[in-house]
């Protein structure tokens, strides 16, 4: 029996003074949120859509771009529109740069991943030295030079997270840090390592639209958002050591925080 036979969309009410595209849409979202439709299911085809609500190829074409410029959807040509995954990826703020981690030879990112029970992959890496921006530098304690280490993160092979680090040449240049790979336990084992023992980090995080680069260089959808994530790091000197300018695609993600009540 398909969706549409077995009454999980309703009727269009033709006393609404909502557009009628408008009203496929919010019955389809219900469906989705509803789980009527889970994720990575294809929805009912144009052709269904149209034969059940009696409208144009048209009409039923405006629902999808709505849903789509939700975040909600995706089409893929020749196959359909089909319900997005959800964000498979849990980041937990308490956790995610504990000691433990690094000391076990294991990157944030890759503890992540295998929470989310995913294969996590590096590519497009790129390590060198730099002219800081005035924001970096400020960040860092006024330096003037950096090296610069930029990264793309996936997770079996879907572009998720593009970062790029920069730290004071003082301390980086002549390292393992500014070799390709570092080593066990990323950047922040070899910072430790170097006698900078990290103390704590701080974040400015925002959510926004991607720019066109972001959405090549991350395969983003349509109507998906980034998150855009700044951290610069602290030795126990109350030293700044890292800033990390990172961008993540919004569907990929969960931002987990624990938050003290006194």
């Amino acid at each position: 029996m398909s969706p549409l036979s077995s009454g999980l969309l309703g009727d269009l009410d033709p006393t609404s003074d909502r557009a009628v595209f408008r009203q496929i849409a919010d019955q389809l979202r219900e469906a989705i949120d509803r789980g009527r439709f889970r994720e990575g299911e294809k929805l009912p085809s144009e052709a269904e859509l149209v034969d059940h609500y009696g409208v144009s190829r048209m009409t039923v074409r405006n629902s999808f771009s709505i849903l789509q410029g939700e975040g909600l959807v995706h089409a893929e040509h020749g196959k359909g529109v089909f319900v997005r995954p959800r964000p498979p990826v849990r980041r937990l703020a308490s956790d995610r740069f504990a000691r433990r981690h690094r000391e076990q030879g294991k990157s944030a990112f890759i503890v992540e991943a295998d929470a989310a029970g995913s294969h996590p992959q590096v590519d497009s890496l790129e390590v060198k030295e730099e002219k800081a921006s005035q924001d970096v530098s400020a960040r860092l304690g006024s330096v003037r030079r950096v090296l610069a280490r930029r990264r793309r993160y996936l997770l079996d092979g879907r572009p998720v997270e593009f970062a790029t680090s920069y730290l004071p040449l003082d301390i980086a240049r002549g390292t393992p840090i500014a070799e390709p790979n570092p080593g066990p336990g990323g950047i922040y084992a070899r910072l430790e390592e170097l006698g900078h023992r990290l103390d704590h980090f701080e974040e400015d995080i925002r959510a926004r639209m991607p720019s066109p680069a972001e959405v090549k260089t991350l395969h983003l959808a349509a109507g998906v958002p980034v998150i855009h994530l700044i951290r610069t790091a602290f030795d126990t000197d109350k030293r700044p050591v890292e800033v990390c300018d990172t961008v993540m695609a919004a569907d990929a993600y969960v931002l987990s925080y624990q938050l003290p009540a006194n």
